[in-house]
């Protein structure tokens, strides 16, 4: 009895045993499913992360992208405006160039007009003295008809008595 006492007391001591093993084992699966259930979290935690991972990625190609061709509309644009503002700069010196030779020619214009009325107050001048002088013409013209005229009158007073100077003479010596 010694031996089964024995016996069974290893046998309760290897069932102790056994509890023991199979409460760690038990203990063991629990802290493995908690790891299981944590690494099921970080997995989908994970693939969170990718797809947001790919969306940012997506997102930094689209802005990259979008950076370039805004890069490339700054650059052209630049261009744009430098040319423009030569074009301007040309236009303005153009316009220097014009606004002067339109001085120049306002004032050759006026320098023409002075001139013109300067000739014209000559001609007015010449006018008035060839007017001057044409009434004095006609004045002498009128004089002379008149002494013409008196010396035609003269003339034919005096020829009328030389012919009859002549008719007496001629009827006394017949």
């Amino acid at each position: 009895m010694d031996d089964s006492g024995a016996i069974l007391f290893q046998i309760s001591s290897l069932k102790d045993m056994l509890d023991q093993v199979n409460e760690e084992i038990e203990a063991n699966i629990q802290i493995t499913r908690e790891i299981e259930s944590e690494i099921v979290k970080c997995t989908e935690f994970e693939a969170d992360l990718a797809a947001r991972e790919s969306d940012l990625t997506k997102t930094l190609y689209f802005s990259q992208f979008e950076v370039n061709g805004l890069l490339s509309v700054a650059y052209e644009s630049k261009k744009s405006v430098k040319f423009l503002e030569e074009e301007i700069c040309g236009l303005r010196k153009k316009k220097m160039e014009m606004l002067e030779s339109m001085d120049d020619r306002r004032e050759q214009f006026v320098m023409q007009c002075l001139e013109f009325q300067r000739d014209i107050d000559k001609g007015e001048n010449e006018v008035v003295n060839l007017l001057s002088e044409k009434e004095f013409l006609e004045n002498e013209i009128h004089l002379l008809d008149e002494k013409n005229n008196a010396l035609k009158n003269l003339m034919l007073a005096f020829m009328d008595e030389i012919v009859q100077d002549l008719l007496d003479c001629n009827s006394e010596l017949l």
